[in-house]
């Protein structure tokens, strides 16, 4: 019981950490582009980053729940302690790589990738929720297309809209003023996704090990102590990143990064919302690209475009294969 104990506190500690990572590592995903047209301060951008994702950390709790019962019964989860906390210390280090080399890469596919890889390593593929597990896989796939397409449209609009205005030149003044808000939203949402999928990871640990009965409620100390971890790793920033999306794939202007802002967080609200974890890096950067393809195909970058795709296609099954040589490591010590 002892030895249960400790290693439920290190998976606490874990994920915690690990919210604390994602916020600093996905600081870029809702204050890039409002940092690039200068709208926002950089500073000023990260306080508002971190409120608001604080604040949508502790308003939902659907995405938590889908990490808890969709990828493995939490009840039947055998060698459920070191099967999770091998996932998290895979899906950090695989954060921490990604982060040092400035490239956006997903922690919903590194966190995802290490729990199934682990639980692959632990009990076979037969222990996997196949249908729950394929749902999420394709969220994430979906979710990105959908954002490059509604990104595409929803610039195309501005476009038409607002042609009359000399290249955009007057309106561009006007939209750096909506980006505070625009940017506020995204940050919003991005804590209503992200910080979630720790949250479940917890809840799973606690089920795990017997001391939690109820997967479709997730305690309040853990959606707090997720919300003020993702908070103050938002407040650190993620600088590398910051300009790897906002200025590597195309130079943004005021009315690109509201119709990027717009599109990205109505993605992951509505995923949100069917209690659906998506990557919000993959959201929010293809979004980017849809209205840069609008804007002008040939001012996208697609040389980083490309390297972003290549991290993204690598990740999940990067992270699965370090999760499960992870566990197995950890199976020898314990």
């Amino acid at each position: 019981m002892e030895m249960t104990l400790i290693i439920t506190i290190l998976i606490v500690i874990g994920a915690l950490a690990f919210d604390f990572i994602n916020g600093f590592h996905d600081t870029a995903n809702s204050i890039a582009t409002s940092v690039s047209t200068k709208a926002l301060k950089p500073r000023h951008a990260i306080i508002l980053a971190a409120v608001m994702n604080f604040l949508g950390a502790i308003t939902f709790t659907g995405v938590a729940k889908t990490i808890t019962k969709d990828i493995v019964d939490p009840f039947t989860l055998a060698n459920g302690s070191l099967v999770i906390l091998a996932a998290l210390i895979a899906a950090i280090t695989w954060n921490l790589i990604t982060w040092y080399y400035g490239i956006p890469s997903s922690s919903s596919h590194a966190l995802i990738g290490s729990i199934a890889g682990a639980v692959i390593a632990a009990a076979g593929f037969s222990a996997l929720n196949w249908a729950g597990f394929i749902k999420i896989i394709q969220g994430l796939l979906i979710s990105p297309i959908l954002a490059f397409v509604i990104g595409y449209i929803i610039y195309s609009i501005f476009k038409i809209v607002f042609k009359r205005n000399h290249q955009l030149t007057k309106t561009n003044n006007r939209f750096r003023r909506i980006q505070i808000a625009t940017a506020a939203l995204q940050a919003y949402s991005h804590g209503t996704n992200d910080a979630q999928k720790a949250m479940g990871i917890i809840t799973l640990a606690l089920i795990a090990n017997g001391f939690h009965t109820d997967p479709d409620q997730i305690p309040f100390w853990v959606q707090l102590s997720c919300a003020i971890a993702m908070g103050i790793g938002t407040s650190v920033g993620g600088w590398k990143i910051i300009k790897t999306v906002g200025g590597k794939i195309m130079k943004i202007r005021p009315v690109n990064g509201v119709a990027a802002d717009v599109t990205s967080a109505a993605i992951i609200f509505g995923a949100t919302f069917i209690h659906l974890p998506v990557s919000t890096t993959h959201v929010i950067s293809s979004s980017i690209l849809g209205v840069g393809s609008a804007h002008r195909v040939k001012g996208v970058k697609w040389g980083t475009a490309k390297t972003m795709l290549i991290t993204w296609v690598i990740t999940l099954p990067i992270s699965a294969l370090l999760a499960g040589i992870l566990y197995l490591l950890l199976n020898l010590v314990f």
